[in-house]
């Protein structure tokens, strides 16, 4: 499955040909390195490993540099997985190939997976969308409070333990997101750069995994195919 590690350059415009003003984020994908190749013999399952942005030695360890350097390669900063249908399609890459952006050329759509903005420490109100208590008939100062937990409690061991998922204040983003199915509005090879339409997870200079969209409703399935 075509897929490329990048970076969120951030986002601007696009226009047509015909004048229609496109909201794009643009993706440096690549050059990216095959730094392993993996098959049902070796490993137990077909992949291929990539890599992403060469970095100093002193800022890497031992490990990633010996490994990198199998591949003819400087130790990079990102490695990525990408399983294979089968091993005749993962012997079809070879150690230190270098993959850019036009190995989505033809491509359509694509699924774009990163790391979402992290919030914090937010109350209820913020994280799950309470519409926090009344504000009025004795509410005093409990406006955005989350409201009793007590039913949600036990006293096994006399030892009062919450209900796994209960909802309540805690850390928000800073988790791995996927959007699917964005259109690809551009592609030059040259420069490596994509520009996709819509928002993708991350804050700017963030990485990104992005792949050839497996999950297509019927309207894309159809742009996809060309009918």
């Amino acid at each position: 499955m075509p897929a490329i590690i990048g970076k969120k350059i951030g986002m601007t415009r696009y226009f047509t040909a015909d004048g229609k003003n496109v909201p794009v984020t643009v993706i440096q994908a690549g050059p990216c390195v095959v730094t392993q190749v993996k098959t049902s013999e070796t490993d137990g399952y077909a992949a291929v490993q990539l890599g992403f942005e060469e970095l100093a030695a002193r800022n890497s360890s031992m490990p990633v540099i010996g490994h990198d350097a199998k591949a003819g390669s400087d130790p990079l900063r990102v490695h990525r997985e990408v399983r294979c249908a089968s091993d005749d399609e993962a012997k079809g890459f070879e150690l230190g190939q270098r993959i850019d952006a036009s190995c989505l050329d033809g491509i359509k759509f694509v699924d774009v997976i990163g790391t979402s903005k992290g919030k914090g420490f937010t109350g209820t109100m913020v994280r799950w969308n309470f519409k926090g208590l009344c504000a009025s008939h004795g509410t005093e100062r409990k406006h955005r409070s989350p409201g009793s937990i007590g039913s949600h409690g036990t006293d096994r061991g006399h030892g009062a333990k919450i209900k796994k998922g209960k909802k309540m204040a805690g850390h928000v983003g800073d988790e791995r997101v996927t959007v699917r199915c964005l259109d690809v509005v551009s592609i030059d090879a040259a420069k490596n750069l994509i520009l996709v339409k819509g928002a993708v997870p991350g804050a700017s200079n963030g990485y990104l995994f992005i792949r050839a969209s497996n999950r297509l409703y019927k309207r894309k399935a159809r742009i996809q195919a060309g009918t």
